[in-house]
């Protein structure tokens, strides 16, 4: 055996030992995840029984009963407002990653783009808010908001979104600083202001930016918790999060409901997650790297 086969089988058996150990690791970290999908079609008998069972006593017989598999789900519905915390929840995620992802964008391109005095000591100063807790804020902005009248609304949970975010920022300004300004140069020639260059040349190219930070805003307020738990006091306000929470306080020994309305309240994460992948990926892998 030459030199050359010697490497190639060297290669891979470190290639398939690589491979051997993510799929372990990706089969062992899912596991909490299956027992949650299955748990959510188990009766009430089922998920404790001796000895463990990963399938559901419905999906072991053909055809499925499936009115009895989906039993769960409606009995979540019948004791909270499930689909109302989804539109509620939906409402809030979908006004916070618009305005996050435009307003931090205009700022990163004021900081990458623009030429002005002063620009890098007052991004070092955003970049400083990064160290500031939430805790030391959390007051006055509860504060601030009880006094504006949006206690008990929907309102403080997305309209800080209307300022942008210093991480987001932090990362759309060093994926724009990858654009060669030879392309903003040509647009100025051509009579190009600002904000046409902003919107015509310089979104389409930070796509892959763009997409890690609508990702991780989306995952940010679907999973909020704490916001509503300061701002919402009723149950018509509250979002899915607060309100498996407090569904989990009222019917604890609810168990497959439970696990029913935890398994639908996941689903977009995942599916927003797998679609985006791709773009989160050549995002984070390409911030920072100069032209």
């Amino acid at each position: 055996m030459n030199w050359r086969m010697r490497q190639k089988v060297r290669q891979t058996v470190q290639y398939g030992f690589a491979h051997a150990v993510l799929i372990a690791g990706a089969v062992l970290f899912s596991m909490p995840f299956l027992w949650l999908i299955t748990t959510s079609f188990k009766g009430p008998n089922e998920i404790f029984a001796v000895p463990f069972r990963w399938l559901p006593e419905v999906g072991q017989s053909w055809p499925v009963d499936w009115s009895k598999a989906f039993q769960n789900f409606r009995s979540a519905q019948e004791f909270i407002p499930f689909w109302l915390w989804i539109r509620n929840t939906f409402y809030v995620t979908a006004l916070d990653v618009f305005f996050n992802v435009m307003m931090s964008s205009i700022v990163a391109y004021g900081f990458s783009r623009v030429r002005w005095r002063g620009r890098d000591i007052v991004f070092i100063l955003l970049l400083a808010t990064l160290m500031l807790p939430a805790q030391v804020t959390m007051i006055p902005t509860f504060l601030i908001f009880n006094q504006l009248g949006w206690y008990n609304t929907l309102t403080p949970l997305w309209v800080g979104a209307l300022f942008g975010n210093a991480f987001s920022i932090f990362l759309l300004r060093q994926f724009m600083m990858t654009i060669p300004m030879e392309l903003e140069d040509a647009a100025k020639i051509d009579g190009c202001g600002h904000f046409r260059i902003y919107r015509t040349i310089v979104l389409p190219l930070i796509k892959p930016a763009l997409a890690v930070v609508a990702v991780q805003t989306f995952q940010g307020a679907w999973n909020n918790f704490l916001g509503p738990y300061i701002y919402v006091n009723t149950k018509d306000k509250m979002t899915i999060a607060l309100g498996l929470q407090w569904f989990k306080s009222e019917h604890l020994a609810m168990y497959g409901e439970m696990m029913a309305t935890s398994l639908v309240m996941t689903l977009p994460i995942i599916f927003i997650f797998f679609f985006c992948q791709r773009y989160m990926i050549q995002g984070i892998s390409l911030t920072g790297i100069k032209a």
